[in-house]
C-alpha cells in the first residue's frame, strides 16, 4: 500500500461517499454565493426552467470536494497505520471539463465516485507527476448530474527521467 506517483492505480473507482441535499441548506448556500431566485424561493422556483428549489451547480462542486477531501484523509489514515513514508499530494494545478448535468432538487441524495484516468510525468518538476481523475455524481434515480475533471500533484519516489533525451 503506497500513494506515491509510481504507485497509484489507473480505472479503479473510488466511492467518494455521499449527501442528502436539503431545502435549508440549499438556501442557506444561496444566500451567501448564489442569490438566484430558484436556489432561494421555494414557490418561484416551481415556475423556473428548473420547476423546483434546486441546488447551486457551486454547491454541488463543494460537496464534491468535502467528500474527495474526506475519502483521501481516510485513506492516508489507513496508510498512517501501516508505518510506511507517505508521499505529498498537491496542490492542484486545476480542474477541467465541469458540468452540472441536471438539477439537484431539495431532498436528492448525490453520490460522488471518482476515477482516476491518467498520470503524466513533469519535466519541469521532476519530483512531482500529475494524476487526472475523472469525478462524477449521480441521483438517487441513477442519472448523472456532476461531472468533473480533476487534477493534483503527487510526489514521486524516484525523479522523472526522460527517456533518449525525450
Amino acid at each position: 500500500m503506497s500513494n506515491y506517483f509510481e504507485d497509484v492505480p489507473l480505472g479503479e473507482e473510488m466511492h467518494l461517499g455521499q449527501h442528502t441535499f436539503t431545502a435549508e441548506e440549499i438556501k442557506a448556500f444561496a444566500v451567501k454565493y448564489d442569490p438566484q431566485y430558484f436556489h432561494l424561493d421555494e414557490a418561484a422556483a416551481k415556475s423556473s426552467l428548473f420547476g423546483g428549489l434546486c441546488a447551486s451547480g457551486w454547491h454541488t462542486a463543494a460537496i464534491w470536494i468535502r467528500l474527495t477531501v474526506a475519502y483521501r484523509q481516510r485513506y492516508e489514515a489507513e496508510l498512517a497505520k501501516t508505518g510506511v513514508k507517505m508521499a505529498q499530494w498537491g496542490p492542484s494545478p486545476g480542474f477541467k471539463n465541469l458540468k452540472w448535468l441536471k438539477p439537484v432538487f431539495a431532498g436528492d441524495t448525490i453520490t460522488f465516485t471518482g476515477r482516476r484516468t491518467e498520470k503524466v510525468d513533469l519535466k519541469s518538476r521532476p519530483h512531482r507527476g500529475i494524476i487526472y481523475a475523472l469525478n462524477e455524481g449521480f441521483n438517487q434515480h441513477g442519472e448523472k448530474v456532476f461531472e468533473i475533471t480533476s487534477s493534483i500533484l503527487v510526489e514521486r519516489r524516484q525523479p522523472y527521467q526522460p527517456k533518449d533525451g525525450a
